[in-house]
């Protein structure tokens, strides 16, 4: 199972009160793991990524094992600690401003 963690605005929209385990077909991937979460929770389609280019968007960033994943590539392998559910992948607002 990969544990997503998402930010409490996201988590209000989805009606969930903790991380998300999701079930991963294949390689876990970016990709792969926002697939599966927008499966589940389609409300959340449009959030995260653009709906068309399916592009994450500019105020999301992605976190892993203390690594920004934000710039990797989507098909880009996620580290085995997220793959193995040890360690869960972080979905964060980024903030802006002056």
């Amino acid at each position: 199972m990969i544990r997503v963690v998402l930010p409490a605005h996201l988590r209000t929209l989805a009606r969930l009160d903790g991380e998300v385990e999701l079930s991963v077909d294949g390689e876990v991937t970016q990709r792969s793991v926002l697939d599966a979460l927008e499966a589940r929770y389609p409300m959340l389609r449009g959030t995260i990524r653009d709906r068309s280019s399916q592009q994450r968007r500019a105020f999301v960033r992605f976190f892993a094992c203390e690594q920004d994943l934000s710039h990797q590539p989507p098909d880009a392998p996620l580290p085995v600690l997220v793959a193995t559910g040890a360690e869960p992948f972080l979905i964060v607002g980024a903030m802006a401003g002056g």
